[in-house]
């Protein structure tokens, strides 16, 4: 008889504890639509902090990246763990710069080709300061998606979208071709203001 009344008292007791847990709300998840953010063209700075992994045939790597973005200037900073091998890509009009911290800056006119040539593969960097808003280039063609748009022979899908002041930006993007691909992960977005980096 007591061992009933322990098996009870300690289902009662379970039943209890069970009923104190709160369970924390889930928030909503945030889709892309690219309509919704066509008023992000007009942004004039924005900053952005995170990681990429870019694929190639031959090659791969991972970088941490710092990506400023002001009128006509794109600074764009690549750096291994620890911050080491740190690459900082500034792209102001058609002028690209490429200082690899060992004073010896290269420069060129011809921003994607000179890109190209110093990662070892093909980035289209031009178009990239718009996707990585969510926002196909204005000056070229696009086909909208269930999770992005192609372009340019590019896919351009935003697997997951993040809350950042009044705006839904991307948090993961991926951007492919059959030569490349490259994933973006964003820790942290800030918008209309750049940060020095």
């Amino acid at each position: 008889m007591l061992s009933i009344k322990a098996k009870w008292l300690g289902w009662w007791c379970m039943v209890l504890m069970l009923s104190a847990c709160t369970i924390a709300p889930v928030e909503p998840e945030i889709h892309y639509s690219r309509i919704a953010r066509e008023h992000l063209y007009q942004m004039e700075r924005w900053s952005l902090e995170g990681r990429l992994a870019l694929t190639g045939k031959n090659d791969s790597w991972q970088a941490s990246i710092n990506w400023g973005h002001r009128p006509d200037d794109e600074k764009i900073k690549l750096s291994g763990p620890l911050g080491q091998g740190a690459t900082v890509i500034q792209l102001t009009g058609n002028l690209v710069t490429i200082d690899r911290g060992d004073d010896e800056v290269q420069s060129s006119t011809q921003p994607e080709e000179f890109i190209n040539q110093q990662l070892g593969m093909f980035v289209p960097v031009r178009s990239l300061r718009y996707w990585v808003v969510g926002l196909p280039e204005p000056s070229s063609a696009f086909v909208e998606t269930a999770t992005g748009f192609t372009q340019g022979g590019w896919l351009i899908e935003y697997k997951q979208m993040q809350q950042v002041d009044d705006q839904s930006m991307p948090r993961k993007i991926s951007v492919t071709n059959e030569r490349v691909k490259l994933k973006l992960f964003i820790d942290q977005w800030v918008l209309n203001v750049a940060k020095a980096i």
